[in-house]
């Protein structure tokens, strides 16, 4: 009876992997496609407000945090992590209102379009000072824990030249003293805008650092699907069990400029030849079709209703009015409570 059992529990777990790896796909499908579309508005001019920065290539990795992460954890995004945004949570009116300048996008039409979240549901607006995302989502596990919450997990994203500042530093070393349950995910896409990983650390590979600060290090291949989801998701699971801080590092290549005015003459063709620059969906699609999980024509179709889905949306936010500044209630959104007079209602 024994094997017969076994037989079952690796079935039941070959098939939740499927479920797991096939939903992963779907949202860096409709990432990527998204990230197409803000593009082509942008070129258009006139409808995009502020610059548009593409998640082309880390797909696999951001989709990897954000469905790793479960409702009432902390998710804390960064601009190229659409993929993961919406593995979390996040509706394409969010993004497109908020790139959109729409007053019903979460942040009401304000501060520009990369800036968005819902901190109230764990999502965090993303700061400009990469590195200092590390301590928001430090101190929003020290605000749970010192609300008796449990089974918390805190997920972060930084870059390779977030790794650099002296807030990374400090968070980082504040989450090893704290044994905070917090995920650090480092998206070594070889450059920090322009500047070569070289001319950033010295050190062997930036997972070096974890024994430093006294917390796990994990490294993979961000441009493997199935590799982001095993390691990340471990990663995750390692920090709600109690084993303190994890510190993940995924090599992979951003497979455009720094944002859509950047043509990214200084990648140099080698390194996108390398496997570093290799497509992390085609990888996926390539890796699903040889399992036997998928086949080009479900690809086809998928892409078919993104794109219905995508357009829908699109129409709904330009028919929405903009932001009215006679009207606009000019207060921080989290303090709005604590503003003078009477509040202003739909209805005026």
């Amino acid at each position: 009876m024994v094997p017969t059992i076994e037989k079952a529990v690796g079935a039941e777990k070959q098939s939740r992997t499927r479920e797991e790896t096939l939903r992963a796909y779907r949202w860096m499908l409709l990432a990527r496609l998204v990230d197409e579309k803000m593009a082509s508005l942008y070129r258009r001019g006139g409808i995009i407000y502020g610059g548009v920065f593409l998640g082309r290539g880390q797909e696999a990795l951001s989709v990897a945090l954000g469905q790793s992460l479960r409702r009432g954890d902390i998710y804390a995004p960064l601009i190229r992590d659409g993929a993961g945004r919406l593995a979390f949570g996040e509706t394409l009116f969010d993004g497109f209102r908020t790139y959109m300048g729409s007053p019903l996008g979460p942040m009401r039409g304000r501060d520009a379009n990369v800036h968005r979240g819902r901190p109230k549901e764990g999502m965090l607006p993303m700061i400009s000072h990469l590195g200092a995302m590390v301590s928001v989502v430090n101190g929003m596990l020290m605000a749970k824990r010192f609300q008796g919450v449990k089974g918390c997990v805190g997920g972060a994203c930084v870059g390779d030249g977030a790794t650099s500042t002296g807030s990374f530093h400090e968070a980082l070393n504040q989450a090893a003293v704290e044994k905070l349950p917090v995920v650090v995910v480092v998206a070594n896409n070889q450059f920090a805008y322009s500047t070569p990983t070289s001319s950033q650390f010295a050190c062997r590979h930036l997972v070096d650092r974890a024994e430093g600060y006294g917390v796990t290090g994990h490294v993979l291949d961000g441009t493997d699907l199935f590799e982001c989801l095993e390691v990340v998701g471990a990663a995750v699971e390692s920090a709600r069990a109690g084993r303190g801080p994890q510190l993940v590092v995924a090599s992979l290549l951003r497979l455009c400029g720094h944002s859509e005015q950047d043509v990214a003459s200084y990648i140099d063709a080698s390194l996108k030849a390398s496997p570093a620059g290799r497509d992390c969906i085609k990888v996926a699609e390539q890796s699903l079709i040889q399992r036997g999980w998928a086949d080009a024509a479900a690809f086809e179709k998928l892409r078919d209703g993104f794109h219905e889905q995508i357009e829908d949306a699109v129409a709904t936010v330009q028919r929405e009015a903009p932001p009215d500044p006679y009207r606009e209630q000019w207060t921080a959104l989290s303090t709005e409570h604590l503003r003078e007079g009477p509040p202003i209602s739909a209805a005026e």
